[in-house]
């Protein structure tokens, strides 16, 4: 979870500093064996005033104040968006994991999303152009990516209609041609199946699927029967 990680202590943790002594030259010439004792003194040091493992109990650095959670909520956000859009319920998941307090969370998300920097509509239009035309995702395919996402069924059904049944039925015939070589000299029956399974991962339902491979085949000269499949 390194994406939601600030530091080794974890949310509102701390790390302690190793303190260190500085040998002079004159006393290191004097006696070799010293250097190594006060190897030994830096280390008993570094143990008291706190090393790797944070500082020791009662300490100045175990007793200072604890991160603000809001503080630690916005960088988490921030930190998360900086890599790409990501939506309400996203972020809020990735608080939860990191315990941030709810109102902490919530008080943050509301602001980001005040300030525009959360915005599940513009994401999810966003994603249904990208998907669509970039990996010919059906509506199907869209919906179910979206609420994968948090967002809301409303907000998902507004976005999926930006692919219209004609537009679908397209991108579904662009997708066959350009798979269509790749099943040639093979039996009728097998690349139909094929075809259609592959729109089939992609969320087109059966009966577009099997219409737009028949059309594709039949434009080969390659007679589909009327019950297959």
């Amino acid at each position: 979870m390194g994406l939601f990680s600030d530091g080794p202590g974890g949310y509102g943790g701390r790390e302690g500093g190793a303190g260190s002594e500085t040998e002079g030259p004159r006393e290191g010439r004097r006696s070799g064996g010293r250097r190594g004792g006060g190897g030994a003194r830096r280390g008993s040091s570094r143990r008291r005033s706190g090393g790797p493992e944070g500082p020791d109990e009662g300490s100045g650095a175990a007793s200072g104040p604890p991160a603000n959670p809001e503080s630690v909520a916005r960088a988490i956000c921030l930190r998360l968006l900086t890599m790409g859009p990501k939506t309400r319920a996203q972020l809020a998941e990735a608080l939860r994991k990191r315990e941030v307090p709810d109102e902490a969370a919530d008080a943050v998300l509301d602001r980001f999303t005040e300030l525009g920097l959360i915005n599940d509509e513009a994401f999810a239009e966003a994603w249904v152009d990208s998907r669509h035309h970039g990996r010919g995702l059906a509506r199907r395919a869209l919906a179910a990516e979206l609420r994968h996402r948090g967002v809301d069924s409303d907000t998902v059904n507004e976005a999926v209609e930006r692919v219209d049944s004609d537009q679908e039925a397209d991108t579904a015939r662009r997708l066959v041609e350009r798979k269509l070589a790749s099943t040639r000299g093979l039996d009728a029956q097998v690349r139909t199946r094929r075809l259609a399974g592959m729109l089939a991962r992609k969320g087109y339902g059966a009966g577009l699927a099997y219409r737009v491979v028949r059309e594709a085949l039949e434009s080969e000269g390659v007679e589909i029967e009327d019950d297959f499949p």
